[in-house]
């Protein structure tokens, strides 16, 4: 059976939309994802930063990715961060991350709170409505 002429032509620009959007880098929104060039001025903020380190292979690490990302629209005093501790050594023995995922909380540049392990959405929540005021 031969496609439509029309049907052709729309799946044509539905492929080359895909493959578009693919291409695109994948923008979390509210979370920013950290590395040696943009790390001091990030959590160098007024502000406090939740910062998330991670690694693609922790399984506790994914299960808190959803969870974090939920939660950042709900503190927009705080700026959600992560930091993917393979792509960052240095800034995970900067930190002695030792155990992830851990959550640092920042403020002016200061560790101003910890929190260690798939702590799920009870315990971002305890974090963050301390330091939203």
């Amino acid at each position: 059976m031969s496609d439509d002429p029309e049907i052709a032509k729309i799946k044509q620009r539905k492929l080359e939309e895909m493959i578009r959007q693919q291409n695109q880098p994948q923008i979390k929104p509210g979370i920013v994802d950290l590395n040696n060039s943009n790390f001091n001025e990030i959590i160098s903020s007024v502000n406090p930063t939740l910062v998330d380190f991670w690694a693609e292979w922790c399984g506790p690490c994914k299960m808190m990715h959803p969870v974090f990302e939920s939660l950042s629209s709900k503190y927009p005093k705080i700026k959600f961060a992560r930091v993917n501790v393979d792509q960052n050594q240095n800034i995970a023995m900067r930190f002695a991350v030792q155990s992830i995922p851990m959550f640092i909380m920042f403020k002016s540049g200061q560790i101003v709170d910890k929190m260690m392990g798939a702590v799920g959405a009870p315990g971002i929540h305890m974090i963050c409505k301390k330091y939203s005021n």
